[in-house]
């Protein structure tokens, strides 16, 4: 039994390590990527924001304005079951949003949706080139791999998730202001004054941190699994379906210690 866990704890150490390299020579192509001298790596990098972030905007939005009115229907619920008035939970509402919703739900749901929508994507299209022996061609025209497809799809979706979050706090604010208004008849001023006096410059920041962060991890691991295929076209389904499960395990467990270092 010792032997397989110290077993693990190597691979992780390893796995961690390999990603670590990844992520510095990703970091070394980002001038050339993001400054456009490396012009058809600038072009993948849009692309990657595009496919990542703006066709998934929509489904982002709707999701983000249901949650937002079911988190209010049930603060304005537990408030009436105690009191016949619902005075002042207007005011409560808007606090737990920001509590909830721009702390931890916001970074961590779009997370979840980018990994369904666009981790298996990356890792099956990497896989593919490796099989298919572009990567190699890539190599012996002397273009660097890292350049022209790590680095453009890590920073992509670090990119695409953070202004994703972004959206999402925003529409899960309104879906509850809708709500609150329509439904249960709360001004918007008492939503607005519970906003006002809890959100803080740190919680945009945190959100932002938070929201890159998982979306660099969520990159680093679909672009890893998808360049270790090697050999046959059956792994290209197992890296994808790899880099999909890792990538949920590794968001829980940094947005676990994000939010433990941040309260």
């Amino acid at each position: 039994m010792f032997d397989r866990i110290g077993k693990k704890i190597l691979l992780s150490l390893s796995t961690l390590i390999e990603m670590s390299d990844m992520l510095r020579r990703a970091f070394s192509e980002a001038g050339p990527v993001l400054t456009g001298r490396a012009r058809p790596a600038r072009r993948v990098f849009f692309k990657q924001i595009y496919f990542t972030g703006l066709q998934a905007l929509a489904i982002v939005i709707v999701i983000a304005v249901l949650i937002g009115a079911v988190i209010v229907s049930q603060v304005m619920s537990f408030a009436s079951s105690g009191s016949s008035s619902l005075e002042g939970s207007g005011s409560i509402a808007g606090k737990i949003l920001v509590w909830v919703v721009v702390r931890e739900i916001a970074p961590l749901l779009t997370a979840l949706i980018v990994i369904a929508r666009s981790g298996n994507a990356i890792a099956t299209e990497l896989g593919q080139m490796k099989l298919g022996g572009e990567i190699q061609l890539l190599r012996s025209m002397g273009i660097s791999p890292d350049q022209y497809l790590v680095a453009p799809r890590i920073f992509g979706v670090t990119v695409a998730v953070a202004i994703l979050s972004v959206y999402f706090a925003s529409a899960t604010v309104a879906g509850g202001f809708l709500t609150a208004s329509a439904i249960w008849h709360i001004p918007f001023e008492q939503i607005l004054h519970g906003l006002a006096s809890t959100i803080r410059l740190a919680d945009i920041f945190q959100l932002f941190f938070k929201s890159s962060a998982l979306g660099m991890t969520i990159s680093l691991i679909c672009c890893r699994k998808g360049l270790l295929v090697s050999r046959s076209a059956t792994q290209i389904p197992q890296a994808a379906t790899g880099a999909v499960i890792q990538s949920l395990f590794a968001v829980f467990f940094i947005d676990g210690v994000l939010t433990f270092i941040f309260h």
